[in-house]
């Protein structure tokens, strides 16, 4: 794969995404009569992760429901590239919350619809890391503890790229951004602060968790899947690099995806009722390295004669690979 940047990733796809494979293996987005949720006049940057995951996940969740489906969206990059008032690129029924309250937003709907006997229609709600992991972690906390039923959805490119490139607590240690620049002995974002969301949801052992990045549509869309035969709440945590904030090209976007499930960085799991019952192993890893370098937000890193923050990173990579058994 060719960057427009003129750097290179050797990644090649190995996927069975297309239309010339047998109809049981083809993604729902090789389907021509898919719903297409979310079409075309939105305002994404080009390779943005977040599009392209939206539009997979409410495409699933929609084919998995029976098109009976309703969508609550939390404030930022989302909301706003997609629905510049007065106009709208989805295509289902749709709310828009506040930053803090898409979880709480969408357990209202879920009981709104329970009083109704209104049982079939399910409930979707998604949000940005900074809507998540932060700002409206109390609510996702809230609607955890009470079992609603209703799937949220995180799409994480690891800062509040919306607002102009903030940290948020999804930024991972040694990032750049416009606020954890890259000066000082420790340049970049403190490690050991932010949170772990994906081990959060875990730890209230509700009924399903996982988490997926958009570089792999098949186990994506799987398990949207998985999620919306399962009542109560549910979490899935989806990696969607940013090609503004992380300083990489609009077609590395799938690429980054992949090499950081590789590189051990992002693990890919599934979790029912608090336990982990499946990973997605890492069958070709590569190093920590050949992930970051193409990311402009960690140029730092290669300007440290000694590698010193590079071998923390490649250690906290091998320690996450111990700990889900990735390997």
């Amino acid at each position: 794969m060719s960057a427009d940047n003129g750097r290179s990733l050797s990644l090649t796809t190995r996927t069975a995404g297309g239309r010339l494979v047998p109809p049981a293996r083809r993604a729902e987005q090789a389907n021509p009569h898919r719903r297409n949720a979310l079409t075309s006049g939105h305002r994404a940057c080009q390779g943005c992760g977040v599009a392209l995951a939206a539009r997979t996940v409410v495409d699933a969740a929609y084919r998995a429901s029976g098109g009976k489906l309703v969508v609550v969206t939390a404030t930022g990059c989302l909301e706003v590239f997609s629905t510049p008032y007065p106009e709208s690129a989805w295509r289902v029924p749709w709310l828009h919350s506040l930053f803090a309250n898409a979880a709480s937003v969408a357990s209202g709907v879920a009981a709104a619809l329970y009083a109704q006997g209104r049982e079939d229609v399910r409930v979707l709600a998604q949000g940005g890391d900074g809507a998540t992991v932060d700002i409206g972690l109390a609510c996702l906390s809230g609607m955890f503890e009470r079992g609603d039923d209703v799937l949220y959805v995180c799409y994480d490119n690891e800062a509040y790229m919306n607002t102009g490139i903030q940290r948020s607590g999804a930024t991972p240690p040694y990032a750049r951004t416009a606020t954890t620049e890259a000066v000082g002995d420790e340049p970049g974002n403190p490690p050991g602060t932010g949170k772990d969301l994906p081990r959060i949801a875990l730890a209230h052992s509700i009924p399903y968790v996982a988490t997926a990045t958009i570089g792999d549509i098949h186990d994506l869309e799987a398990k949207v899947v998985n999620a919306m035969g399962v009542r109560g709440a549910r979490y899935l945590h989806v990696l969607t690099p940013c090609p503004l904030g992380w300083g990489s090209g609009p077609a590395e976007t799938i690429a980054l995806a992949r090499l950081a499930q590789r590189s051990g960085l992002f693990p890919v799991f599934e979790a029912r009722d608090g336990e982990i019952t499946s990973v997605l192993p890492i069958r070709r890893p590569v190093p920590v390295e050949e992930y970051l370098r193409p990311q402009r937000r960690f140029a730092h890193l290669f300007a440290d004669p000694d590698r010193r923050l590079l071998t923390r990173l490649q250690e906290f990579a091998d320690s996450t690979k111990a700990r889900y058994g990735l390997m």
